[in-house]
């Protein structure tokens, strides 16, 4: 078992963001429950890619294998002026997944082509108290299944002394546990297609800026007739090779691009940024490891809370 660095001292492979990794096949972690998007809920993962956002996995006999364990937690949730909403809401999420990248020697428009896919578990846990007319009613839901599965039929990827630059198109399968009665669920019976661009530069001194922009459209849940608006998010970290390490601050910015559309629902944009300190660690023959912690701020039509996640990758 090999895991190769790219070039420059510290990259980091990408699986699950870098160095040996699993690059642009991000899963994991549905993030919250609150308002925009249908239930509140982003469609796809947040907070995957930090350091060596645009760095693949090199071509290796047998691809790379990526883990990620993520934790959020909110107990607050935002109205569309950003105003906290007296719910009693809670919502913690517990995420395993499991990610595999094959990058080949073979080449297109320069670059090396490639494919993955992810696989995650969630487990819910949150509680809402909902008002009607007849009086407020609590909600809860605890589900532990399978989430949404990821698939990226190609991914290309560049690479020189100082840039690396890769761009994939990802599909989210309905492949997630779902019910239509349920308060939080971890599937979203829904398909989504998202392309996605990352790069990841690194000067001669080892200052890393690392980025991924990913633009999912969604189709329509038909058990509800709901149609949850088009999402954008940047994910990025800036930080220091020291050795084999990397260090600085992470974070992502989410925006709902268009309005939902369902049932006596046409808008309910949603926004939500995120900041917080990032680490990772690379050594060729080693897994390669990365770990941040996120504090979510400026939220919109959704919850505000924070994630912790871990994950490890190594190449074969």
């Amino acid at each position: 078992m090999t895991t190769r660095r790219p070039r420059r001292a510290a990259v980091r492979r990408r699986t699950a963001d870098t160095a040996a990794a699993i690059g642009a096949c991000a899963a994991i972690l549905f993030s919250t429950a609150a308002q925009a998007t249908e239930n509140g809920a982003p469609t796809t993962s947040f907070g995957v890619f930090d350091f060596g956002a645009g760095i693949m996995p090199p071509p290796t006999p047998d691809g790379t294998l990526a883990t990620r364990f993520a934790f959020y937690s909110a107990h607050t949730l935002k109205d569309g002026n950003g105003n906290g909403v007296p719910n009693a809401f809670a919502l913690n999420v517990a995420s395993w997944s499991l990610a595999y990248i094959r990058m080949t020697n073979t080449k297109l428009l320069g670059a090396n082509v490639g494919f993955g896919a992810v696989v995650p578990f969630l487990n819910m846990n949150g509680h809402l108290n909902a008002s009607t007319p007849v009086g407020t009613i609590p909600l809860s839901a605890d589900p532990t299944n399978i989430g949404d599965a990821d698939f990226q039929p190609l991914i290309l990827a560049w690479s020189s002394r100082n840039l690396f630059v890769n761009v994939a198109f990802q599909v989210q399968a309905p492949t997630g546990s779902y019910q239509a009665s349920r308060l939080f669920n971890p599937g979203s019976n829904h398909w989504t297609f998202s392309p996605i661009v990352g790069a990841t530069y690194i000067t001669n001194s080892g200052f890393e800026v690392s980025t991924s922009i990913e633009i999912d459209q969604n189709t329509t849940n038909h058990a509800t007739d709901y149609r949850s608006g088009t999402e954008f998010r940047d994910e990025f970290a800036l930080g220091q090779h020291i050795g084999p390490f990397t260090a600085g601050v992470g974070g992502y910015i989410y925006r709902q691009l268009s309005n939902d559309h369902g049932p006596n629902v046409d808008g309910n944009r949603s926004s939500v940024n995120a900041l917080g300190p990032a680490i990772s660690f690379f050594e060729p023959g080693k897994p390669a490891l990365w770990l941040h912690a996120y504090k979510e701020f400026g939220a919109q039509n959704r919850s505000e809370g924070y994630q912790i996640a871990l994950r490890a990758a190594i190449s074969f």
